[in-house]
């Protein structure tokens, strides 16, 4: 198991009118705490569509258990349980600066060869670079 934790402050313009942040956020802020996960490890998104693969969303899962302020410091974990294959799957734990858990979620992602545009496996690099988490 692989897991990485983020800290990304709520701005103004990510909230409504109350100061809570507006639902469609939570995925940007999954997204940010996964291409940290990955910069972490010495991937960049940039790095893998420069190598051919493209990964693109295929389903994102979320569930609100309590808001995210404005100009609150949220904490965005991200867990990999398993090590990839063609596809690879983010589990997201969002804690407010209380440490309460405020959100969960998941997405699940396709390695694309872009080339074909047909699903492919990752890069031996990227694979090696996960390798010992699930030893």
């Amino acid at each position: 198991m692989f897991e990485h934790a983020t800290k990304i402050r709520v701005r103004y313009g990510e909230t409504d009118q109350m100061g809570y942040m507006y639902y469609g956020n939570y995925a940007e802020f999954y997204e940010v705490g996964r291409v940290e996960m990955l910069r972490s490890l010495g991937l960049t998104y940039s790095g893998m569509e420069e190598s051919g693969i493209k990964m693109p969303v295929l389903e994102l899962h979320c569930k609100y258990l309590k808001p995210a302020l404005y100009d609150e410091e949220i904490t965005v974990n991200v867990i990999m349980d398993k090590m990839p294959g063609i596809r690879i799957h983010f589990r997201y734990e969002l804690f407010n600066e209380k440490q309460e858990l405020i959100n969960t979620g998941e997405t699940l992602l396709v390695f694309i060869n872009m080339k074909t545009n047909r699903p492919c496996l990752p890069s031996q690099e990227f694979l090696d670079k996960l390798k010992p988490f699930f030893e």
